[in-house]
């Protein structure tokens, strides 16, 4: 029987021994390791499920990023339980939200751009050993080795393994959200803001600067691309930003501007927003949300016809100004570049394979002045989007629970099967 303690140190998760195509991801009990100085152990609440928690955990292991066992999960919400000592972003019992790692020292981080920080790639999805399964741990009380209790199972995807109902979290993953959120239904809904929502949101408004004279055509009407959606629809003179310090220590009150040189994100009513899928429901969807044209390419004879379609759609018949591909697939990304407008930017959002190419016509790209921009995160500073998405929320203009369907966290498979067959937009799992 376990100890008093086990109740912090012992918990359920969804554990990866291999593709979750193959079945390879199971539910079980899962224990944690001691947790160092800059890290916390968080009682997840709820968890979204991203592509990119598939893109790495159901493929072969070798890949890069690709390990087994392990435990998945980026878009974690929850209560503190407990921290280590040089622990300043949140206490024992403040609710927060989950979001990317980054190690904060190098010179992307220190200049507020954490989403390309210097180290990303192998703090965000290398993690690290930080449970044992809890069955294994305790089979042989009697044993004096060393390594009867060593961590096998790696954690710490983005900073926090959130497909676990108790994960170790990296401190730069954590955004503390007392004051913000009033309750845990509040925590399940808003679970999908740390990852899926603010990239799609933060890549139109900040990255591609979207303006009201701006044409927006955007791949995949997933939970990215439909943050998309909702973020070009409102216009900045209806909307003021909310700014809280850096620094975060208590929440600052009241509705303040957001000074530019900050590099706040300009949101504006753009002219034309053209929804691209395959799904007729995301579709519908799209246009509920603000789309102005949509457009099913399971319709279209050949990917080629999208082309003159989409220049169709747009008011100087040239293209859209801003594209943002979501999707990942090499040929869309191919198309998409061809038909944005000339000085146009082309933002890149879906993850391709890692081995994927796209060849650009040199002499035609430097003639159009057209930008290929890849992006991560929407450049966000988490500390800063994550309460504007809520304070959106708050005023009934980014209605992410029209995004959202909810699954007990045993229904994992089925949480997943949905969002491949598009039936679910943003699948959360709750703990």
């Amino acid at each position: 029987m376990a100890d008093k303690s086990d109740h912090v140190n012992v918990g359920r998760a969804i554990v990866s021994h291999g593709a979750v195509s193959e079945g390879k991801w199971a539910m079980e009990d899962v224990r944690l390791r001691e947790i160092r100085d800059d890290e916390l152990v968080v009682r997840m609440v709820a968890s979204g499920i991203c592509h990119t928690d598939l893109h790495f955990g159901d493929q072969k292991e070798g890949g890069y990023g690709v390990m087994y066992p392990s435990i998945k999960g980026h878009e974690g919400s929850g209560c503190v339980v407990r921290v280590g000592k040089a622990v300043k972003a949140a206490s024992p019992g403040d609710p927060v939200l989950l979001s990317f790692s980054s190690c904060g020292t190098c010179a992307l981080c220190t200049s507020d751009h954490p989403t390309q920080c210097l180290s990303f790639n192998d703090i965000n999805f290398l993690g690290g050993p930080d449970y044992t399964l809890a069955s294994s741990s305790i089979s042989n009380p009697t044993s004096t080795s060393t390594n009867t209790n060593s961590p096998t199972i790696a954690g710490r995807f983005f900073g926090q393994s959130s497909f676990a109902s108790l994960s170790i979290v990296s401190e730069q993953s954590v955004i503390n959200v007392k004051g913000l959120v009033q309750n845990e239904e509040e925590l399940k809904l808003l679970a999908p803001l740390g990852c899926g929502i603010q990239t799609g949101s933060g890549t139109i408004a900040k990255l591609a600067g979207a303006g009201v004279e701006d044409v927006v055509a955007i791949f995949g009407m997933g939970g990215v691309g439909l943050s998309g959606i909702m973020v070009g629809l409102f216009s900045s003179s209806l909307y003021p930003w909310m700014k809280f310090p850096r620094s975060w220590g208590p929440l600052a009150t009241g509705w303040l501007q957001f000074p530019e040189e900050e590099g706040a994100a300009k949101i504006c009513n753009c002219k034309t927003i053209i929804g691209i899928d395959k799904v007729a429901s995301r579709l519908q969807l799209a246009k509920d949300l603000g789309a102005t044209h949509t457009i099913n390419t399971a319709s279209l004879p050949s990917l080629a016809a999208l082309i003159p379609a989409i220049r169709a759609l747009t008011p100087s018949k040239l293209g859209p100004t801003i594209t943002m591909d979501t999707t990942g697939h090499p040929h869309l990304i191919a198309t998409a570049v061809e038909f944005t407008a000339p000085r146009g930017k082309i933002l890149q959002v879906g993850t391709a394979p890692m081995d994927a190419k796209l060849e650009i016509p040199i002499f035609e790209f430097m003639v159009q002045g057209k930008q290929y921009i890849g992006a991560i995160e929407g450049d966000s500073v988490t500390s800063e989007s994550v309460p504007r998405m809520i304070g959106w929320w708050r005023e009934g203009r980014f209605p992410v629970e029209r995004l959202v369907k909810f699954f007990r966290a045993e229904e994992f498979e089925e949480a997943v099967r949905e969002m491949k067959e598009g039936r679910a937009v943003k699948p959360v799992i709750v703990w």
